[in-house]
């Protein structure tokens, strides 16, 4: 008990200073300037308060909003060019492969009031087309770019009712769609493996209206993504060589982004297949083995490969960079190899190599896996002094293994210097402090804050938080974060049924499992086959059961009937034998989970 109360009394001093930020960033300035770094983006969210994101950082940890045009574009080039070391930047969100990201906060509120009156028609008629139709026509509403974006960004996961809007909105006066928006249909409909219907549009877009081909080479990126998503490398081979078909330009550039998507999805082995067969047309550099190594030290995971490629990279005279040592130390880290880490950043700095950002975040995430906190500190301290100033993965990387650890007050005091330094807590901020949390009121009251803040639930916060409520069988508030999913537009995708769906299952509630599960194929969604072949058995089995029921009613309904009419019979007769004191000569078995009488 005292331990539940010590950790409840760290919590609650986090919960005092994540509120106390909360009402300072509405009304006071950033007090350090000069902590921002200097190659950052600054994005205004509609109030005195600011985010910066830094350039160098290749997943930017944003609040998941909308999508309108007059945001900032983000590039996700750093992230092609396999520089993802950080812990923090392994969950790549699938939804943002488009050409570029854009951040709004639907200030505009006649285009939020517009997206959501779309919506409801779209969830109203959603197997009516035509009244579909009809009820947009009617709608009154006019067709624009930011209109059509928005609307595809909310219902990114239900391809059917995406492509109805798209195909509406293409058809409108005064209205065509234009690059962006080909590009987010496109995606939706890869995501779903409709890829034949994604390369009717791009057919569109090479001009089959009047004007010139809206096809570049990121829409053929986003196909090779798609395509590596579902393991279909040969797929996306293929169309890494239409690049000449469109008369695109093929360069070690285009070929690296192969690689990097390819790697992406845990395709690595065939990505290295294929540096390694198209060595003469597209030499070896650092940059390609880079991409490589990443794709076994972060997605694959796998310290004997990531060794074997680094001493492939030496055989073959590939100088190492700041990268090529990130990636690999990045391994270690998340193998618990502390030891091995810190003989890297020696031997970096040996060879004159300068750590860069990444490096020292991966370090001092080592450093806090291991329990080394005072440690990993100084660090920071004195990348500080180098000139590299800490960003929020630096922090995000202290924070995260402290909360597992269950180190509340040294992750409350990282927290706290976070805020000082004018850093703002991301998504993956609190993600680390709501795996802590063990009752619903915290995890419900840390949200809430969070949304004041700015910071909204993303698909991942509702996955991980419908997975513990589930584990502690507390289902109305599995459904009540499931309702507001939906209504705060983040269309349920696969993940998030199937984690629902087996929290169901495991927990016995097997009427609900099946019809979630019924409702993922409806809109399309692969089902997970164990739990699908389960429910399907269990189906079966229910129905054997009602069947065999309802004839062993029939049957008992029949015998009592005769035996009214023996006992009639019987009197009528002057016999006075008893028929209910007959022994019962059949015997209950037990098949499958269920009780039957015995044939």
């Amino acid at each position: 008990m005292l331990g539940i109360r010590i950790t409840r009394s760290y919590l609650s001093r986090i919960s005092i200073l994540i509120h106390t930020h909360f009402n300072s960033s509405y009304n006071k300035p950033n007090p350090y300037p000069n902590s921002i770094p200097q190659d950052s983006l600054k994005i205004s969210l509609n109030r005195s308060s600011t985010i910066y994101f830094s350039s160098s950082t290749p997943n930017l940890e944003t609040p998941d909003t909308h999508i309108t045009s007059k945001s900032l574009q983000v590039t996700r080039q750093n992230h092609d060019n396999g520089n993802k070391i950080d812990d923090d930047s392994d969950e790549v969100s699938e939804d943002s492969e488009v050409t570029n990201v854009k951040i709004s906060s639907l200030s505009n509120e006649g285009l939020a009031k517009d997206v959501n009156a779309i919506i409801d028609i779209l969830r109203e008629f959603r197997s009516n087309g035509a009244e579909k139709k009809s009820k947009l026509d009617n709608s009154g509403i006019k067709v624009y770019s930011e209109l059509v974006v928005e609307v595809l960004s909310r219902v990114r996961n239900d391809w059917e009712v995406a492509f109805t809007f798209f195909l509406w909105a293409g058809k409108q006066p005064g209205y065509a769609h234009s690059l962006r928006e080909y590009h987010s249909m496109i995606s939706i409909l890869g995501k779903m493996r409709k890829f034949d219907t994604a390369w009717v549009l791009i057919d569109e877009m090479r001009g089959a209206k009047i004007g010139p081909s809206l096809v570049t080479p990121q829409t053929l990126l986003i196909m090779i993504r798609r395509y590596c998503a579902v393991h279909n490398v040969g797929r996306a081979i293929n169309t890494f060589y239409a690049y000449k078909k469109f008369k695109f330009d093929v360069g070690i550039d285009e070929f690296q982004s192969l690689l990097s998507a390819l790697c992406r999805y845990k395709n690595v082995q065939d990505a290295e297949q294929m540096m390694f067969c198209n060595k003469d047309r597209f030499p070896f550099d650092t940059k390609s083995f880079n991409i490589i190594l990443n794709g076994w030290c972060n997605v694959i995971v796998s310290q004997r490969q990531a060794e074997r490629v680094w001493r492939e990279m030496s055989r073959r005279g590939v100088h190492y960079d700041a990268v090529s040592f990130g990636c690999i130390m990045s391994c270690y880290s998340k193998a618990h190899n502390l030891h091995k880490v810190l003989r890297l950043f020696d031997q970096m700095k040996k060879l004159g190599i300068e750590p860069d950002r990444k490096v020292y975040n991966a370090v001092i995430h080592a450093l806090a896996k291991g329990g080394m906190v005072t440690e990993a500190v100084n660090l920071m301290n004195t990348m500080a002094e180098k000139g590299i100033a800490p960003n929020i993965v630096t922090y995000n990387s202290l924070i995260k293994p402290l909360c597992k650890a269950r180190k509340i007050d040294e992750a409350g005091g990282v927290f706290h210097e976070m805020l000082q330094r004018g850093l703002s807590p991301t998504i993956r901020t609190y993600h680390a402090f709501l795996r802590i949390l063990r009752t619903g009121q915290e995890v419900f009251e840390l949200l809430e804050k969070m949304r004041k803040f700015g910071c909204q639930p993303t698909i991942d916060t509702y996955i991980m938080l419908i997975r513990k409520f589930c584990r502690w069988r507390q289902f109305d508030d599995v459904f009540k974060l499931w309702n507001e999913m939906s209504r705060n537009g983040k269309s349920p995708d696969r993940s998030s049924y199937i984690v629902l769906i087996h929290g169901l299952f495991l927990n016995g509630k097997l009427e609900e499992a099946y019809k979630y599960n019924v409702e993922m194929k409806e809109k399309q969604f692969l089902p997970e086959p164990k739990i699908d072949e389960m429910l399907q058995a269990w189906l079966s089995d229910k129905q054997l059961a009602n069947r065999q029921m309802a004839e062993l009613n029939n049957k008992q309904s029949g015998t009592c009937q005769s035996v009214k009419r023996t006992r009639v019979m019987s009197r009528k007769i002057g016999h006075e034998k008893d028929f209910l004191r007959e022994p019962e000569t059949r015997r209950v078995v037990r098949e499958r989970g269920f009780s039957f009488w015995e044939q």
